[in-house]
């Protein structure tokens, strides 16, 4: 998990392809990457956990819950010359969970 910018670019640089890419939709916050082997299915419970994390670790860290977005990290690039943390998605799923508030 990146909790600034220049860590989730960072973390981003090393995700392979079919790893998960998790981030609080329309909201700072850190990105969290799932490492998958190979194209191995990821629970949903682990999607599920992944997203409340991303939401902890965000500017909707209190709201009641927020819509996360997920997808492979072959899907989410970085435009040249963007700030850090900015990033583009090709394709995405969203989920809607309640923020894990437990970020200590």
């Amino acid at each position: 998990m990146g909790k600034s910018a220049l860590q989730n670019d960072s973390l981003l640089k090393r995700a392979r392809p079919d790893d998960l890419w998790f981030h609080v939709k329309g909201l700072p916050g850190a990105h969290v990457i799932v490492h998958r082997r190979g194209k191995e299915e990821i629970p949903q419970g682990v999607i599920e956990a992944a997203a409340r994390l991303a939401a902890g670790f965000s500017k909707g860290k209190d709201e009641s819950k927020v819509e996360v977005s997920y997808t492979q990290a072959k899907y989410v690039r970085k435009p040249k010359g963007a700030p850090p943390g900015l990033v583009v998605l090709t394709r995405e799923e969203t989920v809607t969970v309640a923020p894990n508030r437990q970020t200590e």
